[in-house]
């Protein structure tokens, strides 16, 4: 398993590479990047902070976990902290399995379970302010489940 916190590029492609081995018949990857707008906003930038040693400590569980749980080979999961730009990978997460099905749930488990449950923050810079994630309600126009929270 490789679970990291990182201060710069994530490489996802070295990454993705290592990740494959002859048993695999699927690697699923979920490659987050900085979108250019957010709820109607033209976004410049995201800045990322987290508790690192708790939020390490709970990604290598999640990664543990995803591999009992879902019957995987092997699990990667990367965050990068700080300032990053439209276009950067803010997450990466790859899962190599022998089977399709186990490498697509498990990886969709692992990024949803991470952002629910892992101590790292996002404060997105607009052209006209900030916020920290969650930290305005989602438009109810844009189709959310009502009493629902949107996720970033």
């Amino acid at each position: 398993m490789r679970v990291e916190i990182v201060d710069g590029a994530i490489p996802a492609g070295e990454i993705v590479a290592a990740m494959k081995a002859g048993a695999d018949g699927a690697v699923c990857v979920f490659d987050g990047i900085v979108r250019d707008n957010s709820r109607g906003r033209r976004t410049l930038h995201l800045d990322y902070e987290a508790y690192r040693e708790m939020a390490l400590e709970k990604m290598h569980a999640l990664a543990a976990e995803a591999v009992t749980k879902f019957s995987v080979r092997d699990v990667a999961v990367v965050h990068r902290l700080g300032r990053l730009v439209v276009g950067e990978t803010s997450v990466l997460v790859v899962v190599a399995s022998a089977h399709r099905g186990a490498a697509f749930d498990a990886c969709r488990w692992l990024i949803d379970t991470l952002k629910k449950t892992v101590p790292i923050w996002k404060k997105e810079q607009f052209v006209d302010g900030a916020v920290w994630a969650d930290g305005e309600p989602f438009p109810e126009e844009l189709g959310l489940a009502q009493g629902g929270k949107g996720s970033l």
